[in-house]
């Protein structure tokens, strides 16, 4: 058992894995970015300054907050 997992590390699989998981880390942080500083504040201010923090679409079908 040690020498397959010692063959699966050596394929590269893990450092795949890795390096997939830091690249969505960053795409994720930068198109958080985006949205936060570039697209909301021109629909803020088209919109009357309106705070898209509290709005949401409930799921459940309840129309309280949590």
């Amino acid at each position: 058992m040690l020498k397959e997992f010692r063959d699966f590390l050596i394929k590269g699989n893990v450092i795949d894995i890795t390096v997939g998981f830091i690249f969505s880390a960053a795409f994720a942080t930068l198109i958080k970015s985006l949205v936060t500083n570039i697209t909301m504040p021109p629909i803020r201010l088209l919109l009357g300054r309106v705070d898209f923090s509290q709005l949401f679409i409930s799921l459940d079908g309840n129309s309280s907050s949590c």
